[in-house]
């Protein structure tokens, strides 16, 4: 239930199979373990009475497509996080092609990635007819690693995509010193770190930066996407491509897409705007306590909080090393036996799928720290419900299958 509301809505078990029910009108308080079984889960997705109600005003007004309501969440966005434009798309993958489509790039120019991130990073820059170059991770962070990325550009390179994973940003000095040096430009793929900072700037302020709205993120309207940008030229021609290339109806100025985003799904996600700040406090508090419960479990790595940067905790990542009584598949199993829910992102390299492994405009390198972190890492629940007891039962269980 979110705070100040005093109903709230879900799902619960019955004969029948789930069932939505509605705490207000049931007369019976359903515990957190009711709802989700004996699981703890790795993520949850909440809505309250403030989406339903501006869900009902969008409904209401019979105007259901992109409208007054995108715009509200577009500003309120680019307003919190202090970057000039926010433009609102139909999902994050979306919000990545469109970046790179605005770029013009052209056959053979490259772009330089991360090798361990989610597929649309990779996807979106194969349908922008782009080739796709990879520089290795760094182990404190998880993030493309700038050394690595010094040494793997080339005459061909034209952007430098890092991947803000997790919840925490890149270290973007030495990133922005090389795309100022080489005149190359950045995209940053924030889709996990909605409202992290580095040294006192936001994620997506940069040069353009693309966020998802997906519904496991920390901010979610079911599907959607949003780019930001402080170039005022950028922001217009986005917004005219995401609309068919229309700036008004029937008056097209380029090749454009439908890549618009409704006033329903804006109506979910301009609430949690509201509340944001308490939505991180919650899980930084949450990953504080997993932090000192768990920092000193032999052959497990706890994440951290770099010096500098403001993390946003859209996953609390360990590592399970060599030195652990368990190997990683082994440790998620005797996770889920004692009820503990967890999730593994992500289980192999972006390129190392028969995909991608022979494509012509997929070209990849010798990625050493990649290689090892991918078959170490799980992620341990972070999220907004989580109880004391939840936390504890989660300390419980790592520091008992880990021996310590």
């Amino acid at each position: 239930m979110w705070p100040n509301s005093d109903r709230a809505y879900g799902w619960k078990r019955s004969a029948k199979g789930p069932v939505l029910w509605k705490e207000r009108d049931v007369e019976i308080r359903f515990t957190k373990s009711n709802l989700r079984g004996t699981m703890i889960p790795i993520t949850t997705v909440q809505f309250g009475e403030e989406e339903q109600a501006l869900v009902m005003e969008v409904l209401r007004s019979g105007a259901v497509a992109q409208g007054p309501m995108v715009a509200k969440l577009e500003n309120r966005f680019a307003e919190l996080f202090g970057i000039p434009h926010a433009i609102a798309v139909n999902n994050g993958t979306t919000a990545l092609v469109a970046s790179l489509q605005i770029l013009n790039l052209k056959p053979g120019d490259e772009v330089i990635t991360t090798p361990f991130t989610f597929a649309a990073t990779l996807n979106a820059i194969l349908e922008a007819g782009a080739t796709a170059t990879f520089a290795d991770i760094r182990a404190d962070d998880f993030n493309i690693d700038p050394t690595s990325l010094a040494e793997r550009i080339t005459d061909k390179t034209k952007v430098i995509l890092p991947v803000h994973l997790y919840g925490q940003m890149a270290d973007m000095d030495p990133i922005q010193a090389l795309a100022t040096d080489r005149s190359l430009r950045i995209l940053e793929d924030a889709a996990q770190s909605h409202g992290a900072s580095y040294k006192g700037r936001y994620a997506g302020s940069y040069g353009l930066g693309t966020f998802s709205l997906y519904a496991t993120k920390n901010i979610t309207t079911g599907e959607g996407g949003l780019i930001t940008t402080d170039d005022d030229e950028l922001a217009d021609r986005l917004r005219v491509l995401r609309n068919q290339g229309m700036r008004s109806r029937y008056v097209y100025e380029m090749a454009g897409h439908n890549y618009r985003l409704t006033d329903l799904q804006a109506a979910l996600g301009l609430p949690q705007l509201e509340r944001y700040e308490q939505t991180v406090s919650t899980r930084r508090r949450n990953a504080d306590r997993l932090i000192e419960g768990l920092a000193d479990v032999p052959g497990i790595v706890v994440p951290r909080q770099l010096e500098g940067r403001g993390h946003v905790w859209h996953q609390f990542t360990v590592r399970v090393t060599p030195e652990a009584r368990l190997n990683r598949d082994e440790f998620v199993a005797a996770l889920a036996a004692r009820g503990v829910g967890s999730g593994i992102y992500y289980p192999k390299l972006v390129f190392d799928y028969d995909a991608y492994r022979t494509h012509p405009r997929v070209i990849t390198s010798d990625v050493p720290v990649a290689e090892k972190i991918v078959s170490e890492v799980v992620s341990l629940p972070v999220n907004t419900t989580l109880t004391d007891a939840d936390l504890s039962e989660i300390i419980t269980a790592v520091r008992a299958i880990a021996g310590a």
